[in-house]
């Protein structure tokens, strides 16, 4: 007789179920056209590379301007004012892309929807009008985001870590001269308001707001500092057709200070282009410096190279940036365009979302920030040092 044995029964438990995927952010444009600009330029682009992202909505000044910018960019909802578009149920975040004096009139609607919200930098048309929306924000209990993408350039990031880290040892000081590309003797036709030191768009709070937010995340933050300002080109002239225009905002911003870590630090940004020197900003310690060289004043553009030097070195060697620095590989296409930096903060911003981290800086930053900016002008006009106060934001 053959003895069999039967085979144990073996229990499989049930392969866990997948996580259900997220649903994707849905993301409402106030300000893309189909003639460009910049959230066509550089919004558009990092958000359709992006996982996470679907853009539904845009909004423009009437509903024919919205309805050619969303046959030109495949976008499905077109709305003729930014409250329809921020009331839209279609509609998770809201992304404020038009020229500064509207951003108060574009971040209240989103806000009173409910909605989430990224502005463009700078927040508002002046520092009171900031923390007018900041407190609203606040109020409203939303997120909110502010558009200072220098602090997400892979460069800065480095350089950051480079100084945390001691390469420099204590900073001791630092020197930075740049150039503001626009606000020189030729305007582009599409960048007349930009002259008007009342729109608040102007070299100070656009290419000195987001560098000096770069230095100041890198460095710390100024306990005290003295400024001065001045129009040197009063009047400029229209690209293409020479037209004279007066310009009220100032083409030359000069700040020399005292940071919070007792380092001395001097900023001078002046209008259109040199000849010489574009970007240079030098951070100088017990241990070693750095350079970091770059094409522009626009740091949240700028292409940028980092040099250093330590001990007795003589001449700085080029500090290539590590390639980890480049953590989002969807945006590998765009590397060297300006909405790479763009699509590295909205990385950041779908974090922030998702775990509800504090990477991209928000609205009480923003308002910090700009109440910098006023120090800077305070300053100026009364020629005294100026210590610059309100909360600042922590950095995740």
């Amino acid at each position: 007789m053959t003895n069999t044995t039967a085979s144990p029964s073996v229990s499989v438990a049930p392969a866990p179920a997948a996580a259900p995927a997220a649903a994707p952010v849905r993301v409402g444009i106030v300000g893309l056209s189909a003639r460009g600009g910049w959230a066509a330029q550089a919004h558009l682009p990092a958000l359709r590379l992006l996982p996470g992202f679907e853009v539904r909505a845009l909004a423009a000044g009437s509903a024919a301007s919205a309805r050619a910018a969303g046959a030109a960019h495949g976008v499905p909802l077109a709305f003729g004012d930014a409250a329809s578009l921020a009331a839209s149920p279609e509609v998770d975040l809201v992304v404020v892309s038009v020229r500064v004096p509207l951003h108060r009139e574009v971040v209240l609607a989103a806000l009173a929807a409910g909605k989430a919200v990224l502005s463009e930098w700078p927040l508002g048309n002046g520092a009171a009008e900031a923390r007018e929306l900041a407190d609203a924000a606040a109020a409203a209990g939303v997120r909110t985001f502010v558009g200072l993408q220098a602090g997400s350039a892979p460069a800065v990031r480095y350089v950051r870590d480079l100084v945390a880290g001691g390469y420099v040892g204590e900073v001791l000081s630092t020197s930075l001269v740049a150039s503001g590309r626009r606000w020189g003797p030729v305007f582009e036709p599409a960048g007349a308001y930009l002259l008007d030191r009342a729109n608040g768009g102007t070299m100070l709070t656009i290419p000195f707001g987001h560098t000096i937010d770069a230095v100041t995340m890198v460095l710390g933050e100024f306990a005290e500092l003295s400024a001065t300002t001045a129009v040197r080109r009063q009047v400029v002239r229209e690209e293409g057709t020479g037209r004279p225009a007066r310009m009220t905002a100032p083409d030359q911003v000069a700040v020399a200070g005292v940071l919070e870590s007792g380092a001395v630090a001097s900023v001078h940004f002046r209008g259109g282009l040199s000849r010489a020197t574009n970007f240079h900003w030098e951070i100088n310690g017990t241990e070693g410096d750095l350079v970091i060289t770059g094409d522009s004043g626009h740091l949240q553009q700028a292409r940028l190279t980092v040099r250093g030097a330590r001990g007795r070195a003589g001449v700085p060697e080029e500090l290539p940036v590590p390639e980890h620095y480049q953590d989002v590989p969807a945006l590998t296409p765009l590397r060297g365009t300006p909405a790479h930096q763009v699509g590295a903060l909205y990385a950041d911003l779908a974090a922030d979302l998702t775990t509800g981290s504090g990477r991209v800086p928000d609205f009480a930053h923003a308002a910090h920030r700009q109440g910098l900016l006023d120090a800077v002008e305070r300053s100026a006009a009364t020629g005294r040092r100026v210590a610059p106060t309100g909360p600042v934001r922590t950095n995740e």
